[in-house]
């Protein structure tokens, strides 16, 4: 029987939570960073996002250390230059009254592909389950609106990596203990940082 092939990474796409309770779709509609001095980067489904101090949601800005980290985009809406209101996978960079539809739950569990650098999809033994790791923060493709940020193959139990690696995804296994997709959970959530923003 043929896998699926997983030929470059999608971002971080929810599955359930932890435990295994099903995701339900519950999202929260979090205002994205517009204003000087924040990331006013491109947002795009599957991304990972931070909170900042003016209670604004921007891309991490930081794949190895993301200690405010709020949630996963899995849309957003804006205003574009005709004054409509969209609602689309992805928000250009500074776009007016843009909002992103974050999936914050400090416990859901999310689906993401591990990439050896950049794009290129590489695979980690089962080894990688309870490691920690960084995101590779690849552009999104304006195309799709898809994200295309991954968790490299390179872990530790470095405490500050945003990423925790709870499972392997045996479906598309490239060989008998060679897994390039993972079920993952945010360790670093800014719902669990006690010292606040």
């Amino acid at each position: 029987m043929a896998y699926p092939t997983v030929d470059k990474p999608y971002g971080f796409q929810p599955i359930n939570r932890i435990g295994g309770n099903p995701y339900a779709g519950s999202t929260r509609l979090v205002p994205i960073a517009s204003t000087a001095g924040l990331t006013n980067a491109a947002m795009f489904d599957g991304d990972l996002v931070e909170l900042t101090s003016a209670g604004v949601c921007q891309v991490v800005a930081s794949g190895s250390a993301a200690p405010q980290a709020l949630g996963v985009c899995v849309g957003v809406q804006y205003t574009n230059s005709s004054g409509q209101t969209v609602q689309a996978q992805y928000a250009p960079a500074n776009s007016s009254n843009a909002v992103a539809y974050v999936v914050d739950d400090p416990t859901a569990l999310f689906k993401v592909v591990s990439v050896s650098g950049t794009t290129v999809v590489a695979s980690m033994g089962r080894t990688a389950v309870g490691q920690n790791s960084s995101v590779i923060l690849n552009a999104g493709v304006t195309s799709s609106g898809d994200s295309q940020q991954a968790i490299s193959t390179t872990t530790a139990i470095t405490n500050t990596l945003p990423i925790r690696i709870v499972d392997v995804v045996p479906e598309t296994a490239t060989g008998a203990d060679a897994y390039v997709e993972f079920i993952v959970k945010i360790n670093t959530h800014t719902y669990n940082n006690t010292t606040g923003i």
